[in-house]
């Protein structure tokens, strides 16, 4: 009764008030590229140093929720994840929205949010001592075991074209490596420049890899961005229906999400990617997932919320923080004087009962507060003309990546990335498998490196990898997930042969155009090219230390090897019809426009000015956007909007945020 007698100290009007005012601004900072959870409660940490101890907890939980939640909106209407955790949301969201079921998807998004963090909060309440202990059970074995777990999803996303996902797996797995070793502090592959010491930031690498080949395709056509919904709304009825029908699916993610987020450093997105790989895998039409089925949705959303909750059983248990965020409020704890260990259910159970029954409140307040934001923010993206809306998408990459380091070269790789995902994407190299490699990298390196140490000490490799029995089963279920969609993708090819007898079979790969059995030159060039890439990667890897090396070479074969076989694979192919399509067509000349006005804009903003450089690059994407020649008049409109925009954005990032925007010569 005692645990329940704290909900009351909850249900104070000012813990309502910060839960939902929290849950508000979470929701719409996590919806927005580049501003991650850990930005937003740091910067709001030292306004809770004046409340009670609980109702600041309150407020920062909330928060958290509700930018992890609030990835979901961005990676739906924009295809590009607000925040690490809603990746795998981009797979099947941004295809059901492209098809008019965006309200659908926001709906199935939001209650499966819901859920899964109640789950997540419940099993912190009643569960966090016993859970914790799991924690403390998974070493490095374990961790790289789990990293390469979450790389089997690319069988999953590049069904069909798997030689090309196991490439992009490696070019994620190599961009990872640039900076300092993580295991043995040799530096790498930085071309002795010092923006690369810190390694490839992640959250401007997955704006750019997403969200910068979007752009480009926007202004290609004047076809609308989405299609308006048939049936009107967000449909809440339907994806509660859906979501009843999908109830396995929301507790097994819910499940798996919880117990990721317990294991520090993992977090949100390995819980997505994870949840989405089993969820397609226990699928009767495994093969429509990448291509708008619900369900994927339902799993990413319920993981990764499932972490809030999770994340902070070893955070309060164990004092080791599972997230960025939990980090931060870990330091809130300790200054407000409380004392972090199993004893903290006891000794100050007032101050952390009232914040989980807090955490579960704003974890109930998300539902009709992300109903809300998503029935005007859907509507809102429909309606917008693409002359205003490609330059405002643009201009948020630009600020997500500057604002998380207030450093302009973050947004400058953005861009450089983003164009080069837009190139691989047009030949069949999906940027999934780039950032699956690219997030588990760290991960997978410094659990094989370790592992090997341990190993190689005490004379037990072998043992070590393959002897423990977590390790076992996490092994067993990578092996499953890996070929049961090569085994079912094998058994429809199979059954459309038998169907219909020299039929073309076609490509049943994660939302992307077959390229078709005939021979592809700009695949060829480019797999050469990564071979290259292979050999100068062995080559420099040669210098480093035995425990810098060891991940580097490996990958580096690798990539040779899959980009061998991917130029086999082509020369065996017939050779394919001349194009007839134009080279240059308006579609590739706005595209290549607009690629040069966002590398101008992040090449100048340090020395023009932020506001300045925001301003004319506004304009020139809006000319370069527009298809129906509007008025005057609506031109005028519409600069008057590009104007409050920027000179918002501008405002508040560094009013607001208080970041060091650039100067320049001018402002």
């Amino acid at each position: 009764m005692d645990i329940l007698g704290y909900l009351l100290d909850a249900l104070t009007p000012f813990n309502l008030m910060l839960a939902l005012v929290g849950v508000v601004l979470g929701t719409v900072i996590g919806a927005l590229p580049g501003l991650s959870a850990t930005m937003a409660v740091a910067v709001l940490v030292p306004f809770t140093f004046t409340m009670d101890p609980a109702a600041g907890l309150i407020a920062l939980g909330a928060i958290y929720t509700g930018a992890i939640y609030g990835g979901a909106f961005a990676a739906i209407l924009v295809n590009t994840p607000g925040t690490p955790s809603a990746i795998a949301t981009t797979f099947d969201g941004f295809p059901m929205a492209k098809r008019g079921d965006g309200g659908l998807a926001i709906s199935l998004a939001t209650i499966a949010s819901v859920s899964g963090g109640i789950i997540g909060a419940l099993a912190l309440l009643m569960l966090a001592p016993p859970l914790a202990k799991v924690a403390l059970a998974f070493g490095p074995t374990e961790y790289f075991w789990l990293a390469v777990f979450g790389l089997t999803l690319i069988a999953a996303l590049s069904v069909g074209n798997t030689i090309k996902g196991l490439i992009g797996a490696c070019i994620g797995l190599f961009l990872s490596m640039v900076g300092v070793a993580v295991v043995g502090g040799d530096v790498r592959y930085t071309m002795g420049m010092q923006r690369f010491l810190s390694g490839i930031d992640l959250t401007s690498a997955i704006i750019g890899l997403y969200c910068v080949p979007v752009i480009l395709d926007l202004v290609a056509t004047a076809d609308p961005h989405l299609k308006p919904s048939a049936t009107g709304g967000l449909r809440l009825m339907e994806g509660t229906r859906k979501a009843i029908a999908s109830k396995f699916n929301i507790l097994r993610s819910s499940i798996i999400g919880t117990v990721i987020g317990i294991l520090p450093g993992a977090g949100g997105s390995i819980a997505g990617l994870v949840s989405y790989s089993e969820a397609r895998r226990s699928s009767g039409e495994p093969e429509s997932f990448g291509k708008g089925n619900p369900e994927g949705v339902i799993a990413t959303e319920a993981a990764n919320n499932a972490t809030v909750g999770g994340g902070f059983i070893p955070t309060l248990v164990l004092g080791i923080p599972g997230t960025p965020p939990d980090a931060i409020i870990l330091g809130a704890l300790l200054v407000q004087g409380i004392k972090i260990g199993p004893t903290l259910f006891t000794t100050d159970a007032p101050v952390v009962y009232t914040f989980i029954w807090g955490l579960l409140i704003a974890t109930v307040l998300m539902l009709p507060v992300g109903l809300l934001i998503g029935r005007y923010a859907y509507n809102s993206i429909i309606k917008v003309p693409k002359s205003v809306l490609a330059p405002t998408v643009a201009l948020l990459t630009i600020i997500g990546s500057f604002a998380i380091h207030s450093n302009v070269e973050d947004s400058q790789l953005m861009v450089a990335l983003g164009i080069l995902a837009w190139i691989l994407n047009r030949y069949g190299f999906q940027p999934s498998p780039i950032v699956l490699g690219l997030v588990l990298g760290s991960i997978a390196e410094q659990g094989f490196v370790q592992t090997w140490l341990i190993g190689n000490a005490s004379g037990r490799i072998p043992e070590m990898f393959f002897g423990r029995p977590i390790s076992i089963g996490i092994i067993c279920v990578a092996l499953l997930t890996l070929l049961f969609p090569i085994w079912s993708e094998w058994k429809a090819k199979r059954r459309r042969q038998l169907e219909v007898a020299g039929a073309v079979v076609e490509d049943a790969g994660a939302g992307i155009e077959p390229e078709g059995k005939t021979r592809n030159l700009p695949s060829m060039v480019i797999a050469a090219l990564l071979i290259a890439l292979g050999v100068w990667t062995y080559t420099v890897a040669g210098s480093m230390s035995p425990l810098g090396s060891v991940f580097p070479k490996t990958i580096s074969v690798a990539l040779m090897v899959f980009s061998a076989m991917l130029i086999v694979q082509h020369i065996r192919r017939p050779a394919g019809p001349a194009s007839t399509n134009p080279a240059f067509d308006s579609g590739t000349r706005r595209r290549t426009a607009l690629g040069a006005v966002m590398m101008a804009w992040v090449i100048a903003m340090p020395e023009i000015g932020f506001l300045a450089t925001s301003l004319v690059a506004f304009g020139l994407i809006m000319a370069i956007a527009d298809y129906d020649r509007p008025a005057v008049r609506v031109w005028l409109i519409w600069s008057a909007a590009g104007i409050a925009i920027c000179t918002g954005f501008w405002w508040l990032m560094a009013n607001v945020l208080l970041l060091r925007m650039p100067a320049g010569l001018l402002f």
